[in-house]
């Protein structure tokens, strides 16, 4: 293993369990947990472990290409093997038998170191991926806010007990942990993905195993330093690697339950893997194609500037984002028109550009493989509806597209039904309220979706008969820690947040006492 951190910063000893770590000979900024001179290499080795599978990642900046490292660590069956194991060893010792209460003042530190080197971490994901650093800063402070949510829960996990019946049985109902648990997370907001399923399991008394995405892994990476302060060793593993970790995970006959956030091929294959190997609990957060309703009622400037948002945010590269919108006839020309002023002013002004400075709200797609596909869809909407604006690339250095909208699309081009994963939208006419929905649910996906109306009768009658996991009602939809997330149809099953992602990770066991 090799490490390369800035002059003059200093990472703490941590006694981590195995993972397959880590950066490389490059020098970058590193998040760290403390300050003073570098660790020597013997006391990085007991931070991060070299992967027995002799396999290595790279990864580039998608804002200049520059390599960011190409010695990152994948890990293989016997490193997988070897965080399942000290994971399982936690799970049945210090941190399965701790305390609801302590689990919670371990939970809370975490969250306060987050918070501390949000922006630090984050820069690492700017690197890696590309997503402004303002908006990573905020994925892990959302982070934090998971945990600090979590650990509010951990002593308040309750059973049930029932009077003796006539047979003469007392009956106990109580709720536990599952085991080890494993998660993998996509790259668009590792933070937010992290913690989604870390916290709640801790919470619980699991321990997890969570592989980053091969994209951008040097940001939960880096929360290695802080995990060492606050947890035992084994309660949380890190590993890295592409699908073939992800597979190992999923079908590891010692993983009790996995949670994945990613492409609804790949969740497949995830669910596959976990019936043929022991039936393992499995919750999907996949892919999404939300609708946004724009009835002629609602505030136009309001419908505007959060369809905007909706689109731009994180480039595009957000699962939840609204990029089908069906806007009432009567106002539609309007709404375009001023939609694609906004879109027009940000690509002028200093909204867009390089993603490390703090005033960039948009970055670049997150690597070359993303840039290439959000090229084509945007040729299959040139050819199949209208460019309004953009469906272009956005000068020739990065990878950068230009905000786009095309309307007039129809409604079985594949840029309307397929995911793009930039910051693309289509835009849609409709008649009738009846002919909205129509057009809303005509998608395999169901993650999320938006209504913009000032009636509230008929928010609550849209809201009733669509067909999404989430909804927002003048607004778009970005989840909150204390209220569960997830989709329908193809975008998934189980919840992540709130008390339904907490059950997520807790199995019932009755009792009967004669």
């Amino acid at each position: 293993m090799s490490i390369s951190l800035t002059q003059g910063m200093r990472t703490v000893q941590i006694d981590f369990p195995p993972s397959s770590a880590i950066f490389d000979s490059r020098p970058f900024p590193a998040v760290v947990a403390d300050r003073g001179p570098p660790l020597s290499r013997s006391a990085l080795r007991k931070i991060f472990v070299d992967a027995k599978s002799g396999e290595l990642l790279s990864v580039h900046n998608p804002h200049d290409d520059s390599l960011v490292s190409d010695k990152i660590h994948a890990a293989g069956p016997e490193d997988v093997d070897a965080a399942v194991k000290a994971a399982h060893k936690a799970f049945k010792g210090d941190w399965g038998r701790k305390d609801p209460t302590d689990r919670a003042k371990a939970m809370l530190k975490f969250a306060d170191l987050i918070r501390e080197k949000a922006g630090e971490i984050a820069a690492l994901e700017t690197k890696a991926m590309g997503s402004a650093v303002a908006t990573q800063t905020m994925g892990y402070n959302v982070g934090a806010d998971l945990f600090t949510y979590y650990a509010g829960l951990a002593d308040k996990i309750h059973g049930e007990a029932a009077y003796p019946s006539s047979a003469g049985k007392y009956k106990i109902i109580q709720r536990e942990p599952i085991g080890v648990c494993a998660g993998i997370g996509a790259w668009n907001v590792s933070a937010v993905l992290f913690a989604w399923k870390a916290a709640p399991a801790l919470a619980a008394g699991n321990t997890v195993i969570y592989k980053p995405s091969e994209k951008a892994p040097l940001g939960t990476l880096a929360l290695g330093p802080l995990i060492q302060q606050c947890f035992p060793p084994g309660v949380i593993n890190i590993v890295n690697g592409a699908g073939k970790t992800g597979q190992l995970l999923a079908a590891h006959m010692e993983i009790r339950q996995i949670a994945f956030t990613g492409s609804t091929a790949t969740g497949r294959k995830i669910q596959e893997a976990a019936a043929k190997s022991n039936l393992k609990r499995v919750s999907l957060e996949l892919g999404g194609k939300s609708p946004s309703l724009i009835f002629d009622d609602a505030d136009l400037e309001l419908a505007v500037s959060k369809s905007m948002e909706g689109i731009v945010a994180n480039t595009g590269q957000i699962c939840a984002m609204a990029s089908r919108i069906f806007v009432q006839e009567s106002i539609a020309d309007n709404f375009i028109e001023l939609l694609k002023g906004t879109f027009e002013t940000a690509s002028k002004g200093n909204m867009i550009g390089d993603p490390s400075l703090a005033d960039t709200q948009v970055g670049p797609l997150a690597d070359k493989a993303q840039f290439k596909r959000v090229m084509e869809y945007l040729e299959i909407g040139k050819k199949d509806g209208q460019l309004v604006t953009g469906g272009i690339q956005r000068g020739t250095n990065g990878l950068f597209v230009e905000p786009t909208i095309f309307k007039n699309t129809p409604n079985g081009s594949r840029i309307v039904q397929e995911e793009v994963f930039g910051p693309v939208v289509t835009v849609q006419t409709f008649k009738t309220e009846e002919e909205a929905v129509q057009m809303a649910n005509d998608t395999v996906f169901g993650l999320s979706a938006c209504i913009y109306t000032k009636s509230i009768s008929r928010a609550l009658r849209v809201t009733r008969d669509m067909e999404a996991g989430t909804i927002a009602v003048n607004d778009w939809y970005f989840p909150a820690p204390d209220t569960p997330f997830g989709g329908v149809k193809q975008s998934g099953y189980g919840r992540e947040g709130g008390l339904e992602g907490l059950n997520e990770y807790l199995q019932t066991k009755t009792i009967q006492i004669k």
